[in-house]
C-alpha cells in the first residue's frame, strides 16, 4: 500500500475554525470567538451564552459596518448632523416633530417630507441631520442638488438608461432634493424629474427644500397641469414643514462682524496701554 505524506501540518482547530468563520463572512466571530472563550470559561456561561454573545457582536458590527457604508454613499453634509443644530431657531411645532420624524416611521410608509423657508433659515441643515439619523436607524439615505439630479436624469435618458438610472435611485428608502426652488428647467428636464417623483409616488420618500412656495411652482414645472400633478403627489401623503425667523446666514455674518469689532478694539487698547508704559502719549 503507498502512503502519501505531506510537509504541511493540518491546521490547528481553532485556526481552522477562524478560517471557516471568515468564508462564512463572520468576522466579529472570527476576531472575538477566542477572547470570549476565555471570559465565558472564566465566568461559567453555558454554550449558548458564548454563542449568544458572539451573535450579537457580530450584529454590532455588521450594523456599524453598514451605517459607515450608507453615510459614504450618501453624499449628507458631514457637518449638518442632529449635534450641531441650533434646535432654539427651529419653531416650537417643528422642534416638537423632530423626535418623531428621526425615528423614520414616515419613511416606513413612503411619506413625503418638505421644508418650505425663505433662504438662510436652515432647511438644508434640518433634513441633514434628519438624514444622518436615518442611516443611523438603517434607512438609505441620497442627498443630493436638485439640479444635480435634473442633469443625472437627463444624461440617463439620453443615453437609454433612464429606467436603470431610476431603479438604482429606487434603492434609496429616502432621497433629499435640495433647492427645488432654484431649478429653472426646459421641457425636457422638467419631464424627467416627473418621471422620478411619479415613480416613487406611495412607494419611497421624498425629503424636499424649497424656498418657493407651492403657486410658484409653475416656474419649475412650466406646465400648470404637470406642476399640479407634482404637488399632488408630493402633498399626497407628506409631512410640512414651515421654516421661519430669521437668516441663519445673515445672524452668523452679524455675529463674525461685532466679533472681528471686538477684536480690533481689543488689540487698539493693548497697543495703547503699551505706549502709556514706554511713556508715549
Amino acid at each position: 500500500m503507498t502512503t502519501i505524506t505531506t510537509d504541511s501540518a493540518p491546521a490547528s482547530p481553532a485556526s481552522s475554525l477562524a478560517m471557516m468563520m471568515r468564508a462564512l463572512k463572520l468576522p466579529a466571530f472570527a476576531r472575538y470567538a477566542g477572547e470570549i472563550a476565555q471570559k465565558a470559561e472564566r465566568e461559567g456561561w453555558t454554550f449558548g451564552q458564548y454563542l449568544h454573545h458572539l451573535a450579537e457582536l457580530e450584529m454590532h458590527e455588521r450594523r456599524r459596518r453598514r451605517t459607515e457604508r450608507y453615510l459614504k454613499d450618501s453624499d449628507l453634509l458631514s457637518e449638518k448632523t442632529l449635534a450641531t443644530l441650533n434646535r432654539s431657531r427651529l419653531t416650537p411645532k417643528i422642534a416638537k416633530m423632530l423626535p418623531t420624524l428621526c425615528e423614520g416611521a414616515f419613511v416606513e410608509r413612503g411619506d413625503n417630507l418638505l421644508a418650505f423657508g425663505l433662504p438662510g433659515r436652515g432647511k438644508t441643515h434640518l433634513v441633514c441631520a434628519i438624514g444622518h439619523e436615518l442611516i443611523q436607524r438603517g434607512y438609505r439615505v441620497l442627498f443630493t442638488a436638485t439640479f444635480a439630479l435634473v442633469q443625472r436624469l437627463l444624461a440617463a435618458k439620453r443615453d437609454l438608461r433612464l429606467e436603470k438610472d431610476l431603479a438604482a435611485l429606487d434603492a434609496y428608502d429616502a432621497v433629499i432634493l435640495d433647492d427645488i426652488g432654484y431649478v429653472q428647467q426646459s421641457r425636457e428636464e422638467m419631464e424627467v424629474l416627473f418621471t422620478f417623483l411619479a415613480e416613487r409616488y406611495e412607494r419611497r420618500t421624498v425629503i424636499i427644500t424649497s424656498n418657493v412656495v407651492f403657486s410658484e411652482w409653475d416656474r419649475i414645472f412650466k406646465d400648470p397641469m404637470t406642476t399640479a400633478a407634482a404637488i399632488d403627489r408630493l402633498v399626497h401623503h407628506s409631512v410640512i414643514l414651515e421654516m421661519t425667523g430669521p437668516s441663519v446666514r445673515a445672524d452668523a455674518a452679524e455675529q463674525a462682524k461685532k466679533e472681528a469689532a471686538t477684536t480690533v478694539t481689543g488689540t487698539t487698547t493693548g497697543k495703547h496701554s503699551a505706549n502709556e508704559v514706554d511713556g508715549e502719549v
